[in-house]
């Protein structure tokens, strides 16, 4: 039997070792850092993790020139740390989550904000201004056994050299380990899965020639230059 059509090649993230890792699935926490929820006129919920899916193929690595995406004029940077998982499973604890976790990335969360907030007000899903081309930069995977477990240190982000979010990993409102637990009851995670696990406060709009850097201690920094609209 003959296939249809080519499917495009997987996704494939750089470690700092060198190594490929797979991209599979994207998970994407809101509202993790208090002053950011409080920025966007929501409540800081501490009961429960919220959460939404990307595509793999948003990924670009650090060093992309990404398109400015089109039917947005608010386009939003979201500094992240990213966790990527190296061994799947379901229901798992988290006092085992850790030996889940291949390693730690920088990365970015690009939003049309404009879409996301029209929906957000409609009570209708955000995947407009969330799943879109080119909008989940990532910096090199480092593996856990360089980095450690990673539950304080800083991370910012700086837009044209000027720092615009700063903030503590400790400041997440719900840690690794209870993200990896909670997301494990809903999905079976797998290798090759990415938990971007949400932003700091300071969030705001990039035009065309902007550069995003991302920071976070102990991690390479994601370098991202704004670029003209796509013409295909």
């Amino acid at each position: 039997m003959t296939q249809l059509f080519e499917t495009p090649a997987p996704v494939l993230a750089k470690t700092s070792d060198g190594h490929d890792f797979p991209v599979r699935h994207i998970f994407c926490i809101g509202r993790n850092y208090a002053d950011h929820a409080k920025e966007m006129g929501a409540e800081v919920d501490r009961e429960a993790p919220f959460y939404f899916t990307k595509w793999a193929e948003t990924v670009i690595p650090s060093g992309s020139v990404m398109a400015y995406p089109s039917m947005t004029a608010n386009f939003h940077y979201e500094a992240e740390l990213v966790v990527a998982i190296g061994k799947g499973g379901r229901n798992i604890a988290a006092a085992d989550a850790l030996g889940h976790v291949y390693g730690y990335a920088t990365g970015l969360d690009m939003t049309r904000r404009d879409l996301q907030l029209e929906a957000r007000g409609k009570g209708r899903p955000w995947d407009a201004g969330k799943n879109v081309e080119q909008s989940s930069p990532l910096g090199l995977i480092h593996p856990l056994s360089e980095t450690g477990e990673m539950t304080t240190g800083a991370i910012s982000l700086t837009l044209n050299g000027e720092v615009r979010q700063q903030a503590d990993l400790a400041d997440l409102i719900h840690p690794i380990p209870a993200l990896i637990a909670y997301l494990s009851r809903a999905f079976k995670l797998e290798a090759g899965d990415l938990i971007y696990t949400g932003t700091p406060a300071g969030v705001g709009a990039v035009v065309p020639g902007d550069t995003i850097v991302v920071s976070i201690d102990g991690l390479s920094d994601t370098v991202i230059t704004v670029g003209q609209p796509a013409d295909d």
